[in-house]
């Protein structure tokens, strides 16, 4: 993986996806579209310059898939978000195991915190096919 270029994005509207426990987080084919996993993150380690990759990921919140159309009348238990907000954010073009996507998840944490920004105790992690690529992309609040 090369160098992580952070970005501070504002995201101006959700982006909503349908639930579905099935999915395993750093699996990711072309055909099964795009993709939205939510983290917890150890407090003491979203904290730490120098986190501890084994223990900075903590449990998967939810998982889910895009919903195809706003128009489809899905169970809104079932309906999970990336809510609108202000995000630390990279990607990478490449679908990304655990160890890389936990590597690029420090470079932008080690990022905001030089920015004294205060990121949040959640990330989310995104798979989506663009441009004929693989993409995996960061979402860290802040």
């Amino acid at each position: 993986m090369g160098s992580v270029q952070t970005i501070r994005l504002e995201l101006r509207s959700p982006l909503f996806y349908q639930a579905d426990s099935g999915l395993v987080p750093f699996q990711y084919e072309i055909d099964t579209g795009e993709l939205l996993f939510c983290f917890d993150l150890d407090p003491v380690q979203s904290r730490s310059i120098e986190p501890d990759p084994v223990t900075l990921l903590g449990p998967l919140v939810f998982a889910g898939r895009l919903e195809r159309s706003p128009v489809q009348q899905q169970s809104k238990s079932r309906r999970l978000e990336l809510p609108a907000g202000i995000y630390l954010f990279a990607q990478e073009r490449n679908t990304l195991d655990r160890n890389e996507f936990i590597e690029m998840a420090i470079e932008v944490q080690k990022d905001g915190l030089w920015e004294r920004l205060r990121p949040a105790d959640r990330l989310y992690l995104r798979y989506l096919f663009e441009d004929g690529r693989t993409v995996t992309q960061v979402f860290r609040p802040y």
